[in-house]
């Protein structure tokens, strides 16, 4: 049974229920995600989720959708409490902002499970369990992944590139560019790392990201991207100036236009993680917790390298 809720702007918190009411022995799980229509992972991961609440007569799911807004995170989190659910899971808009709120579940003796993107460490006394994907790993792996092919290039001694993250503020952001950050200059010490900035998760602010590194640099070896949609705005502005086939394009969270853009050959390499797993995945440890089980603090699914050169080993996202 599903019960979801996108908050208007006015920020409402009245939640509208589906199917009737839940049997006696039903588990409640509470959701609050992030900003579901800020790219189609989010929309894939919330339909996946929604399937596998569907699959489990003894689960009843309340979904809810912050926009991107923290204020309005914090009121559903406030709300799910009230609601009494059995867990909650959080995919947070900042990771600091909302560690209040995480401690007043946590106080209501309510489980907190955190998806997709862990809160700040200052908040993990307040959370039974992060589900997802490790993000630093994924920096890291992405490094790898631009250090190899500016090996293979001959070029690895002078290389100058560029990156583009996420949102600011958002944990994912932060540590996936911490972990390209420290592992690049391990595999490849003579590569620089000219400038940083935003694109948001957004690939148009990405493109417009990128057009001002073209002005701005005349010798762009490489861009490396917090996720494949922004990569490929990043993409789109080098075509647009001519200067694609100079640029080796590494992402994370491999996109369908990401994959499609590495099977033309004009995008690089990327980190594989699927939104389906991570969904799942992250119901399946509210569960465990319900249940009594043993889970890990870090309960991380593997997301391994994915390239032109082994492509074909993975098939096309559904995001």
């Amino acid at each position: 049974m599903i019960r979801m809720t996108k908050l208007s702007l006015a920020c409402s918190t009245a939640l509208v229920a589906m199917g009737g009411a839940a049997a006696a022995q039903t588990i409640t799980i509470g959701i609050t995600q992030n900003n579901v229509g800020v790219d189609s992972y989010q929309t894939t991961y919330e339909q996946a989720f929604i399937a596998a609440a569907e699959a489990n007569p003894d689960v009843e799911v309340v979904v809810l959708d912050a926009g991107g807004d923290v204020a309005r995170q914090i009121a559903q989190i406030q709300d799910l409490i009230q609601q009494e659910v059995d867990a909650m899971i959080i995919w947070p808009t900042n990771g600091q902002a909302v560690i209040p709120a995480v401690r007043e579940a946590y106080q209501a003796g309510i489980p907190v499970i955190i998806t997709n993107s862990n809160i700040a460490e200052d908040g993990f006394d307040f959370v039974r369990s992060f589900s997802g994907p490790d993000n630093i790993t994924q920096g890291a792996r992405a490094a790898e992944i631009m250090c190899e092919r500016f090996t293979d290039m001959g070029i690895q001694d002078e290389a100058q590139i560029v990156q583009i993250t996420g949102q600011p503020g958002y944990t994912t952001a932060i540590e996936r560019a911490e972990g390209f950050e420290q592992r690049l200059p391990e595999v490849c010490p003579n590569v620089t790392l000219m400038e940083s900035q935003p694109g948001n998760w957004n690939r148009e602010d990405a493109q417009r990201v990128m057009e001002a590194f073209l002005v701005q640099y005349d010798d762009i070896d490489g861009v490396y991207s917090g996720d494949d949609n922004m990569g490929v705005g990043a993409l789109n502005a080098a075509l647009a100036a001519g200067r694609a086939e100079d640029i080796t394009f590494v992402g994370a969270t491999n996109f369908a236009v990401g994959y499609d853009a590495m099977e033309r050959g004009e995008y690089w390499g990327s980190i594989y993680q699927s939104p389906v797993d991570d969904a799942q995945a992250a119901l399946q440890t509210a569960l465990d917790i319900l249940a009594g089980e043993d889970v890990p603090f870090l309960n991380y699914f593997d997301t391994p390298k994915i390239t032109q050169e082994n492509m074909g080993e993975f098939d096309r996202p559904v995001f």
